[in-house]
């Protein structure tokens, strides 16, 4: 089993495209696992089943999904793209500094208008200077940005935080942003 392949597949029909296989997701983001199953065509010739997928949001070491109380629905727990979704995430007051990972050719355009979520529901922020290394890198030459998180949040920013630790906020104004 491809554990990898099979965690992007969930993150790519939670977060993005429910509608590639026909699956409704309700407007906390949570579907069926039952559907989910049933309408998914295998990931790398392995077909879905329950224990699968139990043990990819178990052993998932970004903690991305969310399985229900009753074991029946599952959710990507941040990262949305999809308008339908609208997870209730509780306002919570940031620490003095969080952290965001980018790629050096994105600075310019970050000077000029902050960081914004584009097809994103929301800026991702870490308190975590390596794992915002590890998310630049992800897109080349990586650059960290701190964000002077409790200052935005002070100016009237509202942050939240997704269940795996994820810092979220609308946008970040240049103003709120020390280039490293």
């Amino acid at each position: 089993m491809n554990e990898k392949a099979i965690s992007q597949y969930l993150s790519f029909i939670l977060r993005h495209k429910p509608e590639e296989i026909d699956l409704t997701l309700d407007r906390e983001g949570w579907a069926n696992i039952e559907d989910l199953i049933s309408k998914s065509q295998p990931v790398n010739n392995t077909t879905l089943d329950e224990e699968i997928i139990k043990s990819i949001v178990s052993n998932s070491d970004k903690k991305r999904f969310q399985i229900s109380d009753d074991g029946k629905y599952i959710r990507a727990v941040q990262g949305h793209s999809t308008t339908s979704v609208d997870i209730t995430l509780n306002k919570l007051v940031p620490p003095i500094s969080l952290y965001h990972g980018t790629a050096q050719r994105f600075i310019d355009s970050i000077k000029e208008q902050g960081l914004i979520s584009k097809d994103r529901q929301y800026v991702h922020l870490t308190e975590n200077k390596d794992t915002a290394l590890s998310v630049g890198a992800r897109y080349g030459k990586p650059q960290i940005l701190a964000i002077h998180a409790l200052e935005m949040h002070k100016n009237g920013f509202e942050f939240f935080q997704a269940e795996n630790g994820v810092w979220l906020v609308k946008h970040v104004p240049v103003e709120f942003i020390a280039f490293q």
